[in-house]
C-alpha cells in the first residue's frame, strides 16, 4: 500500500487493477474490492469505503466471523514473529505491541484467549486511535459485550481501520475541473 492512487484512476482503470490496488485495504480479503468494482464510478472516497463496508456487513454471521478470524491478535504471536501484513505491523507498531515485556505480553495474551473463547474470533481494534492503556481498557470493556453487540462493534472497528488505510492510499482530494477554456466575466478563451 505504499503507492498512492487517485479516485479518478480507480474509477477508470481496468477491474483487475482496481482490485489489486485495493487488495490490502482489507486484511486477507481482496474479495471485498471485487464486490464493489461493478459499482464504479464512486463520487468520493467515502462512497467507495461505504460500499466496501456494506459488502462485509451483508455477509451472514458465520461468514463475517470467518472474515474476522483472519485478523491478527493485538500483541499476539503473529505480532511477536512479525508475520502479519505490512499494514498490521505498522499499526501495531504505533504502540510497540511486538516489543512488550513478559508481564505485559502475558496480560495481552490472557485477554486475547478470553476474548477468542467468548466470541470465536480475535479482538479487533483500530489501534491508531488508542494509547496502549486505552486499548487495554477497550479490550476489557468489550469482553462484557453480548455477541451481537460485539459483532457490530468489530465491524465498526474494521471500518475505522480500513478507512485509515484507504485514506493513506487514496487521498480524498476532489478533482479540479479543467477551467482553462473559461475567461472572466463569462467570456470564452479560444483554445
Amino acid at each position: 500500500m505504499s503507492t498512492q492512487s487517485s479516485l479518478k484512476h480507480l474509477n477508470t482503470c481496468a477491474p483487475e487493477v482496481f482490485c489489486a490496488t485495493l487488495a490490502d485495504i482489507w486484511e486477507h480479503a481482496p474479495w471485498v474490492a471485487h464486490g464493489v468494482v461493478g459499482q464504479r464510478p464512486f463520487a468520493t472516497v467515502d462512497a467507495l469505503h461505504t460500499a466496501m463496508v456494506e459488502v462485509v456487513a451483508a455477509l451472514d454471521e458465520s461468514a463475517r466471523v470467518a472474515f474476522y478470524a483472519g485478523h491478527p491478535e493485538l500483541a499476539g504471536d503473529d505480532a511477536r514473529r512479525g508475520t502479519m501484513t505490512d499494514a498490521s505491523i505498522a499499526e501495531q507498531g504505533t504502540l510497540s505491541l511486538a516489543q512488550l515485556d513478559t508481564v505485559d505480553a502475558e496480560r495481552w495474551s490472557a485477554l486475547n484467549r478470553a476474548y477468542r473463547a467468548r466470541f470465536g474470533f480475535p479482538f479487533i481494534l483500530c489501534i491508531r486511535r488508542h494509547t496502549r492503556e486505552s486499548a487495554l481498557q477497550a479490550f476489557e470493556q468489550r469482553l462484557a459485550h453480548d455477541r451481537s453487540t460485539e459483532l457490530a462493534t468489530t465491524l465498526g472497528e474494521i471500518a475505522a481501520i480500513t478507512r485509515l488505510r484507504l485514506d493513506h492510499l487514496v487521498p480524498d482530494v476532489p478533482d479540479v475541473p479543467d477551467v482553462s477554456h473559461v475567461a472572466c466575466h463569462g467570456e470564452s478563451i479560444p483554445s
